[in-house]
């Protein structure tokens, strides 16, 4: 880190779904300064890559059916389930990103750990058992369960190719910018490699090896984590009291930094809401349910994944504070840049760094550069989930039972899931490369927004209300997924920081707490105002659902190999 200046990096577009967009300021709009190369991460990171791709070669020689490809089998047990839920759903961007919140604001940078956290058990106690038995590989196989499966599925596949490729543009970009940074690789390399890589763990060893890629990233970032707060809290004499006395004596904002909510309230509430909504609506986290053989593995899949992530979330706050007691001020971490005239000093690498110059204030060189290899493997794990769950929608949702009507034939089903993982693979790594100097932090919190506003009211009415029916699903999921893209993109961030204009449409960054409400209010009116045979038919249908639901009778079971 003590080589290689950059301007102004601030990798907001990695970052965290990020504040949804409040972190975005500074984010990859100037040039970047590439770095010394680093060989302890490189060499770290190939270990990486060389083993998991031995398991990608293992778990293409047990992936013979639709079930192994989308679903591993159903084989994986709950605690490698939860493991790689985890590792799933911790990003390069909470870790980096949630650190960097608390270096610059204190306390109120823990309001990212919890509302990420939040939504697990809302998952755990109204979503897990459900889904693993009503559903078979995708979120769509349970919503449309007694609705008609054309306009679900085609609703419920936008909303998850949506969710996708605002998600991977970011996590591209953001790998391009991160790696430059902490590799010295220039930043079209970086792109490629996670595009290749990615198509490589999907295209041939399907579900499986994304699980082990998973799990494998989640126990190194785990691990990483836990020893940068261990180092943080031996440097403090393990007292949380003297780690926030020390923050506070070298921070500018002083004791201000402990004091919550200096955030707007409306903000901050709709930020929580979309953060804690849209974990239970994003496809490449609920697709990991039917990994395991039944309801009860689902639901300790989610207990140990709470528990993990909690327990990831806790640390990142104790990192944050770390950084500011060991990094803040420190010469040989900041560097000086000119910002409209003035002599402006900042840390090495952007606002997002923190965490990265922490690892080397208390492992040095070696334990940073195995830090930044755990940052490009979390990155390979996450991008992996997302092009599976893509490519489910458009093989198993669109192709076999929209187009095929579902009597699609099974190898063939596979193939199409191959060719649209390319097809991800591809996309992927143009838009990454086109939007390399573009400020791309809002399209994670779009993602999160889209999925909280569409996905999760069509999921939970589907569930658990009798009253549903297809026109209320797809015209209140719709208008859901509309208004959380319109609201975001007339909203301060893009509307005034990104396109120019003088003074945003909207006033909040984020839509959620507007958006995920008038989706449900669509949802009901239209359902109750729809008085087809079919909507009769989709009541009577609810019962026989809801027995499934709740007993697993008829549920998918395990593959027998």
């Amino acid at each position: 880190m003590k080589t290689g200046i950059v301007n102004r990096l601030g990798l907001a577009a990695l970052t965290l779904g990020t504040s949804l967009q409040s972190m975005a300021a500074g984010a990859l709009e100037g040039p970047v300064t590439q770095r010394a190369t680093n060989w302890h991460a490189i060499i770290m990171f190939v270990i990486f890559v060389a083993f998991t791709l031995g398991i990608t070669y293992w778990a293409s020689r047990r992936t013979r059916s639709a079930k192994d490809f989308y679903a591993a089998g159903g084989g994986i047990t709950g605690l490698q389930n939860g493991l790689a839920i985890a590792g799933d759903y911790m990003s390069a961007a909470s870790f980096l990103g949630i650190s960097a919140m608390v270096f610059t604001k204190g306390y109120d940078g823990l309001i990212y750990s919890l509302g990420f956290l939040v939504g697990w058990p809302l998952i755990t106690f109204l979503v897990a058992e459900r889904l693993r038995n009503l559903g078979k590989y995708t979120f769509a196989d349970v919503a449309s369960y007694r609705l008609q499966q054309t306009p679900i599925r085609t609703f419920a596949a936008v909303g998850t190719l949506v969710v996708v490729t605002l998600y991977l543009i970011a996590q591209m970009v953001g790998a391009g910018a991160l790696i430059q940074l902490l590799f010295g690789l220039p930043y079209s390399y970086a792109v490629v490699i996670v595009g290749v890589l990615m198509v490589l763990y999907v295209t041939f060893g399907g579900m499986l090896a994304t699980t082990w890629v998973q799990i494998i990233k989640a126990v190194m970032l785990l691990a990483g984590a836990t020893f940068m707060a261990f180092m943080v809290l031996s440097a403090a004499g393990f007292s949380l009291d003297n780690l926030f006395a020390a923050a506070i004596k070298v921070h500018p904002k002083a004791a201000a930094i402990m004091a919550p909510g200096n955030g707007a309230p409306i903000e901050t509430i709709s930020l929580g809401v979309g953060l804690m909504f849209g974990t239970a609506g994003l496809p490449h986290i609920l697709m990991r349910f039917f990994t395991v053989k039944d309801a009860k593995e689902a639901r300790k899949s989610v207990f140990f994944a709470t528990g993990f992530i909690g327990y990831f979330y806790i640390l990142t706050f104790i990192i944050g504070f770390g950084a500011i007691m060991l990094v803040m001020g420190k010469p040989e971490y900041t560097t000086t840049v000119m910002e409209k005239g003035k002599a402006v000093t900042q840390l090495i690498g952007g606002a997002n760094m923190p965490a990265i110059h922490l690892a080397d204030a208390v492992g040095g060189d070696l334990f940073q550069g195995f830090i930044s290899a755990v940052a490009f493997a979390t990155i390979l794990a996450v991008v992996s989930g997302l092009t599976l769950s893509g490519a489910s929608a458009v093989s198993h949702d669109l192709y076999a039972n929209v187009f095929a009507r579902g009597h699609a034939n099974e190898a063939k089903e596979i193939r199409v899931s191959k060719y649209a993982t390319l097809t991800l693979g591809v996309i992927a790594i143009l838009l990454g490369i086109a939007f390399q100097k573009t400020n791309v932090a809002f399209m994670v919190g779009l993602a999160f927004s889209v999925a909280a506003s569409a996905n999760f009211p069509v999921l939970f009415t589907s569930m658990f209300w009798r009253g549903l029916t297809t026109r209320g699903a797809v015209t209140g999921g719709s208008v859901g997924l509309i208004c959380a893209v319109g609201m975001i993109v007339t909203g301060p961030t893009v509307w005034v920081k990104i396109l120019g204009n003088a003074a945003p449409i909207f006033p909040y960054d984020n839509p959620s707490i507007f958006s995920m409400p008038l989706a449900f209010f669509v949802i009901y009116v239209v359902s109750k105002l729809d008085t087809s045979a079919a909507a009769q038919r989709e009541h009577a249908a609810f019962p026989a659902q809801f027995v499934r639901s709740m007993t697993g009778v008829g549920a998918e079971g395990a593959a027998k190999h």
